[in-house]
């Protein structure tokens, strides 16, 4: 009944960015759609608060992830759910986080990025959401830490999926053909004796290599001062203050324009740096924070894509650990924190895949990932089995079970085949090969 009117209200809202007075509305995509479901009295139904449970759970579960990754899955539309990964950031980085509902195009998505700060009472802080009718989230993190990215389709929506995420610099390399191994000090390093830090990095190449500008941006400053020597600063559109220094000379004026990769100057050793080799002092500031690591604005993470060798057609299917003490992870990763170890038998619903893992959920709502190899299919039986007594057949494992959770009854006498387990349940094939759960 409640899937019906939750139906209904999908079919007759108008898609977002076709209503004006959206325009004027600074909720976010999901307040603006928790309200129309409260507006249609659906907020209290089960689904809802399923749905609403499915994105809290999700924020606390989410596996710690790192880029460049990608994950494909199937999210049956019946049961509500969301995705959720976690990754450690760093200020200067872009995160780019990418959904793709495969071959669906008109279904609300909610594409959400959440700080997580050390508050235990709140511990999830929302930084940044996508537009509506958005399949992507890219922004800056403000602080260096842990972040949750997480993804949700509306009501009674789901279907096949792809997720990617990536995370990369803010700023191009500001020296031309440059590599990273060239730093050779760090911003923080000690200078003077330990009377001041050192408020950039030092990229070491020979004199007369070309500093370019890294973002597009403005020349504030050409100048030469006792300790920067010969110095440009940029103000570039996101509002950084860039610095370059020790400059043997500079190739810009002020009030100029520059792109990303237009000279901005030469490598030398001029202000205090007289007595080291040609080096350029790059530095990145912002109005009331100070200087900044500039080394995560530059610094490109290294990796690829795991190839994707877990079984595809498991997707959105149930299937068991053929072994017992199968582990279950929080992360598609050997090292990851083990959560449960299995028992043999134990059925799970396949979410997703990466690599060799599937992302699972167990039938109470807990999910993790185990490697695909350790799993195998249900569609053969552990065994067939006769029921002795009638028994309901229900759509989930419950001892409570409400009237909407009863599929059917079985037996007395009826044979079933025996699937898989989930503490004192058994998933089963009933007579027609309606799957369902008994009690045992």
């Amino acid at each position: 009944m409640e899937a019906g009117r939750i139906r209904t209200l999908i079919q007759v809202t108008p898609a977002f960015p076709e209503r004006v007075a959206e325009l004027f509305d600074r909720r976010t995509p999901r307040e603006r759609y928790e309200a129309s479901l409260q507006d249609a009295g659906l907020t209290n139904t089960a689904l809802a608060r399923d749905w609403t449970s499915a994105a809290e759970r999700s924020l606390r579960e989410a596996p710690l992830v790192s880029s460049p990754y990608a994950e494909e899955g199937y999210l049956p539309p019946a049961e509500p759910a969301a995705l959720a990964f976690r990754l450690n950031v760093r200020r200067g980085q872009e995160i780019s986080f990418n959904v793709q509902l495969l071959g669906d195009t008109a279904t609300l998505l909610f594409l959400e990025a959440w700080q997580v700060d050390g508050d235990t009472t709140q511990p999830f802080r929302q930084v940044a959401v996508a537009d509506s009718g958005e399949r992507s989230l890219s922004f800056e993190p403000r602080q260096d830490g842990a972040l949750v990215m997480r993804a949700q389709p509306e009501l009674l929506r789901g279907g096949r999926f792809r997720v990617t995420l990536r995370v990369g610099p803010t700023l191009a390399f500001p020296i031309r053909d440059g590599r990273e191994r060239d730093i050779h000090s760090g911003f923080g390093a000690p200078r003077d004796a330990g009377a001041r830090d050192h408020h950039g990095i030092d990229i070491f190449v020979p004199r007369g290599t070309a500093a370019v500008a890294a973002a597009e941006a403005v020349v504030s400053r050409v100048q030469t001062t006792p300790r920067g020597g010969n110095v440009v600063w940029l103000r570039d559109d996101r509002g950084n203050s860039i610095y370059y220094a020790h400059l043997d000379r500079q190739s810009v004026a002020q009030g100029q324009r520059v792109h990303p990769g237009d000279t901005v100057g030469f490598v030398g050793n001029t202000g205090n740096a007289s007595t080291t080799p040609p080096h350029l002092h790059f530095g990145v500031y912002r109005r009331g924070e100070g200087p900044m690591n500039p080394f995560w604005f530059v610094h490109r993470p290294r990796g690829e894509l795991a190839r994707l060798s877990a079984d595809t057609g498991m997707l959105g299917e149930w299937a068991r650990t053929p072994r017992d003490r199968t582990v279950l992870r929080r992360a598609p990763d050997a090292r990851a924190e083990s959560l449960l170890a299995l028992p043999r038998h134990t059925a799970l619903r396949v979410v997703s895949a990466v690599g060799g893992w599937y992302r699972v959920r167990l039938p109470d709502g807990i999910t993790g990932y185990v490697t695909a190899s350790l799993t195998e299919p249900t569609r053969r039986a552990v065994r067939t089995t006769e029921v002795r007594q009638a028994v309901p057949l229900l759509a989930r494992p419950l001892d409570a079970p409400a009237p909407g959770d009863i599929m059917a009854q079985v037996g007395p006498g009826e044979s079933v085949d025996v699937l898989g387990r989930f503490g004192s349940y058994w998933l089963v094939r009933a007579s027609g090969g309606t799957a369902g759960w008994v009690a045992h």
